[in-house]
């Protein structure tokens, strides 16, 4: 497949968002998904925000983030149309690699537990689940 893979740029909004929707990923368009919060997310240092290209058309992405000690990728999407083609291995590993120069040597992966397609990729990309860790998170509000 002949895809470009490219930094988010804020003009990539739109597009990105009505991917996730179609991709029926979990939004918070009132809290860090909206546009400036993203505007602002992509300054970090430790943000990694890349989307896939074909046609001038965006049809994958993943953000993957680091805390100095460890990577996370925690938003995949790929165009529904476009799945089962590698399209997730190869972002998947270009965020690994991205986190790797930037001296990360742990990734881990973020996975709500009803996605089993997203799931079994990790686990074919030597990711080891670890069901006795529990994820807590605590918000200033709602949609945060």
């Amino acid at each position: 497949m002949e895809v470009l893979i490219r930094n988010f740029e804020i003009s990539d909004y739109e597009e990105v968002i009505n991917l996730w929707q179609l991709d029926n990923l979990p939004l918070k368009l009132k809290g860090r998904d909206n546009r400036a919060q993203l505007e602002q997310q992509i300054k970090l240092d430790q943000v990694i925000f890349l989307v896939a290209e074909k046609g001038n058309r965006i049809i994958g992405t993943v953000l993957a983030t680091h805390d100095g000690r460890k990577g996370w990728i925690n938003r995949l999407a790929v165009h529904p149309d476009l799945r089962r083609q590698g399209l997730g291995t190869l972002l998947i590993k270009r965020a690994e690699e991205e986190l790797r120069k930037k001296g990360l040597l742990l990734v881990a992966a973020l996975i709500e537990e009803h996605n089993s397609a997203s799931i079994n990729l990790f686990i074919q990309l030597g990711y080891e689940p670890h069901p006795e860790i529990k994820y807590f998170t605590k918000k200033n509000f709602p949609e945060a």
